[in-house]
């Protein structure tokens, strides 16, 4: 069996609308999994180091990812396909090459898991007699091994990682903000928010050529970068918005089997299903604004608690004390004890990137899978998706041994950058030439598809930066 061809697929009505407490989460996830995958380590760091000079650039970096968020949201929800699906679509050989860039990327994304146990292994020193590093990666391993337990213990797995999510958010949110109020940090507040606006004074050090990489991978990756930002139609799908809910979700083995369709559906014209889709339409921007937003809202507090704590000692995070040195920042609210729960939170969403990558990746793996082998759909959608959640399970295990947590992580961003060049391309002839003639007139695009031509030129010449960069550091 092949590929349906788009314009084959069956005609449906736009379901109705839920409401929005029943709606949002998706943005919640994207904010909690983009705190804990850089904006608690590379922002901070630069911050620390070299003081305001760069904190201009995080606005802009955040907000270019919007454009590609609509666009990656609009197809699941006028399809109920995934983004990858769209890829394909477009062109196999393009989503083939996109899948094998992916697959290479996230070999790596075990780091997160080590980073957390930097926070547990600073909090416990257990097990005792061991280094650090070894402390680390203990800790860094039984987080894996509840994260796989709990879902497999779970009924619907997106719901699972959703109220997970949502707690880290708010634990987040509610832990920085108290810390932020506390009178050193407010004497700090006036000359950063300048910072925000350009560079303020001369760099108080030499540019280190070692920081271009963890510069690019700050700018970015503000939210979530590279193949990280493909995870929103995952979760949009298995949430069941728009069209996405007439297909199944991904369950665990305490939840009733459910069949993931392969292909989806198209929008009826009808008056009603434009009606609803101009109210998903809605929710979409208002979703995506919530993560983009939030994460900003915390990024910009860790760089404040940063310029404030860290940079006038000329503490940095790195290597194995990627969370340790940051446990100044609730230090200065509560003492030892603010210093104690931020290695617990820290512990928390460095760890949950982890759960969260590790659950969007194999749902991406099994997805693509059964859309280009179609034989592969003799086995449930659910089998497949525990398939590469074993196998992603031991690679990350073993790629965790092989560095401390910040050259993995940087690795993983750099061969990700490729995919973010190639998104706005492909995200632009996908919804504005390939799908349009298979809609009904209400459901084409109305917004400003030159807002992705931005998004290609700002990241194309940040890769040449970055090579020019690379390359100078060679006789």
């Amino acid at each position: 069996m092949k590929l349906t061809k788009l314009r084959e697929l069956p005609r449906h009505g736009v379901p109705a609308f839920p409401g929005w407490w029943a709606a949002l989460g998706p943005g919640v996830v994207w904010m909690a999994l983009a705190q804990g995958s850089g904006e608690l380590i590379w922002w901070p760091y630069m911050v620390a180091k070299y003081g305001l000079t760069f904190l201009w650039l995080l606005v802009p970096a955040c907000l270019l990812q919007y454009p590609l968020n609509l666009e990656i949201g609009r197809y699941t929800l006028l399809t109920g396909e995934s983004i990858f699906h769209g890829f394909i679509r477009l062109h196999r050989g393009f989503g083939i090459f996109l899948w094998l860039l992916m697959s290479v990327s996230f070999l790596w994304f075990g780091a997160f898991a080590s980073a957390g146990g930097t926070a547990m292994a600073e909090l416990t020193h257990w097990p005792a007699g061991w280094t650090q590093r070894s402390q680390s990666l203990f800790w860094g391993y039984a987080s894996i091994a509840v994260f796989v337990s709990a879902i497999l213990a779970s009924g619907v797995v997106y719901t699972l990682i959703e109220r997970f999510m949502k707690l880290v958010a708010v634990v987040t949110v509610v832990g920085l903000l108290s810390a932020c109020m506390q009178p050193d940090v407010q004497a700090a507040l006036p000359s950063f928010a300048r910072g925000l606006f350009g560079p303020v004074g001369d760099m108080p050090r030499p540019w280190d050529a070692a920081d271009s990489s963890k510069l690019l991978t700050a700018i970015t990756f503000a939210g979530l970068g590279g193949f990280w930002i493909l995870f929103y139609s995952y979760w949009l799908r298995d949430k069941g918005a728009g069209m996405a809910s007439l297909v199944g979700r991904i369950t665990g083995l305490g939840g009733t089997e459910e069949a993931v369709l392969s292909d989806g559906f198209l929008p009826a014209d009808e008056a009603q299903s434009a009606k609803n889709w101009s109210t998903w339409r809605r929710f979409l921007s208002t979703d995506i604004l919530i993560g983009i937003l939030g994460n900003l809202f915390t990024t910009l507090m860790t760089c404040l608690l940063a310029y404030a704590l860290l940079f006038p000692k000329g503490l940095l995070p790195q290597e194995y004390e990627l969370a340790v040195v940051q446990s100044q920042f609730f230090a200065v609210s509560w003492g030892e004890i603010g210093r104690l729960l931020f290695l617990v939170v820290a512990a928390a969403f460095l760890t949950d990137t982890w759960l969260a990558t590790a659950d969007a990746v194999s749902r991406i793996q099994a997805d693509i899978v059964l859309t280009l082998f179609p034989k592969s759909r003799k086995l449930p959608a659910r089998r497949w998706y525990y398939i590469f959640l074993a196998l992603l399970t031991v690679i990350t295990s073993f790629t965790m041994q092989l560095d401390a947590p910040g050259p993995l992580i940087l690795t993983s961003a750099i061969i990700g950058f490729g995919g973010t060049i190639l998104f706005p391309v492909a995200l632009y002839l996908i919804n504005h030439k390939m799908l349009p003639p298979h809609l009904p007139e209400w459901a084409r695009p109305k917004g400003r598809p030159w807002l992705l031509g931005v998004s290609f030129v700002v990241y194309l010449v940040l890769a040449a930066l970055y090579l020019n960069s690379t390359l100078s550091d060679f006789p």
